[in-house]
């Protein structure tokens, strides 16, 4: 299965994570700690209501998301 983030966006794709599914359960997200842009696309760092944190990485060439539980 691959790696899913529900996000909104206005402007352009992938402003703002809101949710993000990991191991098969929809996390929301309370708070964002950091965000930059590389080279491939924009990443996040997060932290979920439920006490999680994760790295958010958004591949625009693949229209794809990494997700790394930190």
């Amino acid at each position: 299965m691959p790696d899913l983030v529900e996000c909104r966006s206005e402007v352009e794709y992938a402003e703002k994570p809101v949710a993000v599914f990991w191991q098969g359960v929809r996390l929301e997200i309370a708070e964002i700690l950091a965000w930059w842009r590389t080279p491939q696309g924009k990443s996040f760092r997060v932290r979920t209501h439920s006490g999680h944190s994760f790295e958010l990485s958004y591949d625009s060439s693949k229209d794809s998301w990494h997700i790394e539980e930190k």
